[in-house]
């Protein structure tokens, strides 16, 4: 009897520790992960996001001048996949933690090799990646929740920005990507198959760096795929920016004509009519200089 008591008691322990272990509750200071695409890799970032919740953050929960770990909880996280300019100084690819130190005029936002916590005993510079100096934004409207974001993306520029409270930093970041995406390409077209005639059109287009090769490998695209409406209604934009009034309207009519009867009818005529509109209030414009 006095095992079976013994018994029946170590079990009930196991299933409380087991429950226990279970046991899920709401967090005040969340973890997130942001991956997102940018320039040929990725940047990654994993922080913890805590919230305001009636409090002063800069100047009394966190104090001026202190390291803060940029989160709760534990440092912040962030990973890039390709080497960059950030705020004007070159850092490899890697991952890295990131701090800031708050100030009234100025924030210290570092990267750091560092992989353990800070705290108030101050921050080990040897390990720095990088540091930055940047002047705060203050924001009219309140941000509850501190967050981090990766924002105005293009090609090879984007924007990290810490918002919390009222208060908004900002560090600007280049991919000097230009010679790795013309290599890239080059390969791509001299490749057997597929090749990306009308992804390297489209670059060229958004990055105003050779309209006539984009032209080039748009034609080229459209001659294996003369119902691609998307191909078209690019063509048309290429046309317009060359300066080709009527082998844009051409094309833009043509994008309209293919893209009949498929679901995305609707969104090519729009933006097909609405380059023809801006096209033809553009030579009526000239044609009004050129009579004064």
């Amino acid at each position: 009897m006095k095992h079976f008591f013994l018994s029946a008691l170590l079990m009930a322990a196991t299933i409380a520790a087991n429950a226990q272990g279970q046991l899920k509750l709401p967090s005040l200071s969340p973890t997130a992960k942001i991956s997102q695409e940018f320039s040929v890799s990725s940047i990654e970032i994993s922080y913890s996001r805590p919230s305001m919740r009636g409090r002063k953050i800069f100047g009394d929960l966190l104090p001026y001048g202190k390291p803060w770990r940029t989160g709760a909880n534990a440092p912040t996280k962030i990973k890039i996949g390709e080497d960059l300019e950030m705020g004007g100084q070159k850092v490899k690819a890697g991952e890295y933690t990131l701090y800031t130190i708050p100030g009234k005029d100025n924030w210290e936002v570092i990267l750091t090799n560092a992989t353990g916590g800070m705290g108030g005993d101050g921050y080990p510079r040897e390990s720095d990646a990088a540091r930055f100096n940047i002047k705060p934004i203050h924001l009219e409207q309140e941000c509850q929740t501190f967050t981090i974001q990766l924002s105005d993306l293009t090609f090879s520029t984007c924007k990290l920005e810490l918002v919390w409270e009222r208060t908004k930093i900002v560090l600007p970041i280049i991919a000097r990507n230009e010679e790795h995406v013309e290599t890239s390409i080059s390969a791509a077209i001299n490749h057997p198959q597929p090749k990306p005639y009308f992804q390297a059109a489209n670059y060229y287009f958004e990055t105003d760096k050779n309209l006539e090769l984009a032209n080039h490998y748009v034609d080229t695209a459209l001659m294996d795929n003369p119902n691609a409406y998307y191909m078209w209604y690019l063509k048309a934009r290429i046309e317009r920016k060359l300066g080709n009034k009527d082998d844009a309207i051409a094309a833009a009519k043509k994008s309209m004509e293919v893209a009949k009867g498929t679901p995305m009818e609707g969104e090519y005529t729009r933006n097909n009519e609405k380059l023809l509109n801006e096209i033809k209030m553009q030579s009526g414009h000239h044609h009004t200089q050129e009579e004064e």
